[in-house]
């Protein structure tokens, strides 16, 4: 069956720009980190990519390693390009990156220049696109001189393969290195891709936040929602069909105890008194005072994309909704 998009998908949708560049991404960008790969239905992938787009979401964002197994998300969305969005790619951002283990051997993970030149060329053939619109370096490598990495980078760009520079898993000191290393080779860096939610700040500590802010550096977070922490879902302890219980990698059961469940209650009713869920407020108060330009949310059904748009009708916080969120997550 066909897809012909929402005449009206842009009516509703914030745009924020990204550092100093002239890139544009929606608020809330849609993740394809764990509901991809090859553990899932390929027509509930189809049905996310298109409830998304229809409703203003132009930023997809995947990675090398993505899938279960590495590479089989970037293939079910190149499909899923090809079939459903190829008259529309010029109104979409596909982002990949690569940085963690990918192949074995030496040249399969970290930094260096043999394993990201190799590895957007096997990013566009698994994606089957010319170019992506951002490439990242996934994670920081001491091994791996940062001028190698960035320089590496800087010729992935001018090379046409992707259009923008973006970093991912760097802290603060690290990003203003490669920031000043891609400014000398007259590619600079747009985006930092970084874990933040309200709790887990270490973005904000680390001043990643203030450098979108002074829109030196845009800045684009994911697990927003806390690996699920930030939602309904734990209202009335650990759900049997959870993330800790089926898969334990990102979130173990010994950080949910008791005092956690009840941080999440209280967060909760903060939520209720502003008429928002908990999930909706967690990914407002991200993008409340231009803390981030877009916020990548995970889903697992096309539901969960409306229920997350959401939190862009109400960005507001009073200083002492602000001052009672805090007291709650960092207690």
């Amino acid at each position: 069956m066909s897809y012909t998009p929402a005449e009206n998908r842009y009516e509703n949708v914030e745009y924020a720009r990204s550092g100093n560049s002239g890139l544009l991404l929606p608020k809330v960008s849609l993740g394809f980190w764990h509901n991809f790969g090859d553990t899932g239905n390929i027509e509930n992938m189809r049905a996310m990519c298109r409830t998304a787009f229809d409703h203003g979401i132009t930023h997809f964002d995947l990675a090398n390693n993505y899938g279960p197994p590495g590479g089989s998300a970037e293939i079910n969305t190149g499909r899923i390009l090809q079939e459903d969005f190829a008259a529309h790619r010029d109104e979409l951002i596909i982002s990949s990156k690569a940085g963690y283990y990918m192949w074995p051997g030496p040249y399969g993970d970290g930094g260096s220049r043999k394993y990201l030149i190799s590895s957007i060329d096997q990013s566009l053939k698994r994606l089957q696109l010319d170019y992506v619109d951002i490439f990242y370096h996934h994670r920081m490598d001491p091994d791996t001189p940062l001028e190698e990495t960035m320089g590496a980078l800087a010729d992935i760009i001018l090379s046409g393969k992707a259009l923008y520079a973006g970093i991912s898993n760097y802290d603060a000191a690290t990003s203003l290195r490669a920031m000043e290393i891609m400014d000398d080779l007259g590619v600079p860096l747009v985006i930092n891709q970084s874990r933040y939610s309200i709790f887990d700040r270490r973005a904000e500590q680390e001043g990643l936040t203030s450098l979108n802010q002074e829109s030196k550096l845009g800045l684009i977070t994911f697990s927003p929602l806390a690996q699920g922490l930030l939602t309904d879902r734990y209202l009335n302890g650990i759900p049997a069909d959870s993330r800790v219980r089926t898969d334990g990698r990102f979130l173990k059961e010994s950080q949910v105890g008791e005092a956690r469940l009840q941080q999440i209650r209280r967060l909760n009713e903060v939520a209720q008194a502003r008429g928002q869920s908990l999930a909706a407020m967690a990914l407002a108060w991200i993008l409340a005072d231009n803390k981030a330009a877009s916020v990548l949310i995970g889903a697992s059904k096309p539901e969960q994309i409306l229920d997350n748009l959401k939190a862009v009708e109400n960005t507001l916080f009073t200083a002492e909704e602000l001052k009672l969120i805090d007291e709650i997550s960092l207690a």
